[in-house]
């Protein structure tokens, strides 16, 4: 009898249980169902010209990435009553990424081979978000392995050595499309929306560069730059078959604030603004789509020309290359 009373009592306390487990997992799948609807609501309730431009009918994107971004810092003036110039060039840095999206909700990965087997020391870190409207580009770079020369009129050439400059860079650039509805920027950098037909926007863009710089040699040279520049430019996609997609951008921006110390061995040397002075960036991509699968190239370029050839000028210019490969499930 107690055998029996036991018995039942397991029972009773397992089927029990069991059906609060079965209530908590109907709960959870019923949230998890909730929060899917309303991410696929949101995802495909854009404000869009579905003739020009459409978001893909599956949920999931994998995208695996190689990236290759390289800088270079020019300068040119007059010393001494002798015009001077010289160029460096930080070493290139590649990497490998894996990205994973779920209704425009994205998770990436990167991987830099070079560094992990110590061929590579520089440090790199950069956040991409192209919207429908908006969009930013924000690249911080600390980079001590510059190469380069200097050359002044009437001297031989010097080639300097990899650990001359320690440079600290920060490039910051947004954007407003004004035709949001048919000029897509995510169909070219994201591949979260498909251009279907050719089209173009003007744009307004915001810019901005920060820098601090150390030469060491027999003199200690240090600088700081801060530049914003407002702007305006025009993208355009251009859809020359189903299937196909270019595109190509440009974003000047003209410096309207302007904040720089140059000093050498603690002695500060003025640098004045010199109108003109621009962050120019641009972009452009090429993509082939083909069903549920996608490939291509983009590219973004940065540059900056601050300064008086005259006097002091230094021209920055930041690049980065990117080859991809997708599948949409």
């Amino acid at each position: 009898m107690r055998l029996l009373f036991r018995l039942s009592v397991t029972l009773i306390v397992f089927c029990f249980f069991g059906a609060l487990s079965y209530v908590n997992a109907q709960e959870k799948n019923s949230f998890l169902h909730r929060i899917d609807q309303k991410l696929t609501e949101r995802y495909h309730n854009s404000d869009i010209d579905t003739a020009y431009v459409i978001k893909p009918t599956t949920k999931w994107t994998i995208i695996g990435r190689l990236n290759i971004s390289g800088a270079q810092i020019k300068s040119q003036g007059v010393e001494n009553g002798r015009h001077f110039q010289s160029e460096m060039t930080a070493d290139y840095k590649s990497t490998l990424s894996l990205g994973v999206s779920y209704l425009g909700l994205s998770l990436n990965l990167a991987l830099n081979p070079a560094k992990l087997m110590g061929k590579y020391s520089d440090f790199e870190f950069n956040v991409n978000a192209y919207g429908k409207r908006f969009g930013i580009d924000l690249i911080y770079q600390d980079a001590k392995n510059f190469k380069g020369w200097h050359q002044t009129d009437g001297e031989e050439r010097i080639e300097l050595p990899s650990d001359l400059l320690k440079l600290k860079t920060l490039n910051l650039n947004t954007y407003y499309v004004f035709n949001h509805r048919r000029f897509s920027y995510p169909a070219a950098f994201t591949q979260s929306c498909i251009q279907r037909r050719s089209a173009g926007s003007f744009m307004i863009a915001l810019s901005g560069q920060g820098q601090k710089g150390t030469v060491s040699d027999e003199h200690e040279t240090m600088f700081k730059m801060t530049n914003i520049g407002i702007g305006a430019g025009y993208g355009y996609n251009y859809v020359p078959h189903r299937g196909w997609l270019i595109h190509i951008s440009a974003l000047p921006t003209f410096i309207v604030y302007s904040k720089t110390s140059f000093s050498i061995d603690g002695t500060k040397i003025p640098m004045h603004y010199h109108f003109p002075e621009v962050i120019i960036t641009s972009r452009g991509a090429v993509v082939r789509q083909i069903g549920n699968k996608f490939a291509g190239l983009s590219m973004v370029f940065n540059f900056t020309n601050i300064g008086d050839e005259k006097n002091l000028e230094v021209r920055n210019t930041k690049w980065r290359v990117r080859a991809f490969f997708g599948l949409r499930l």
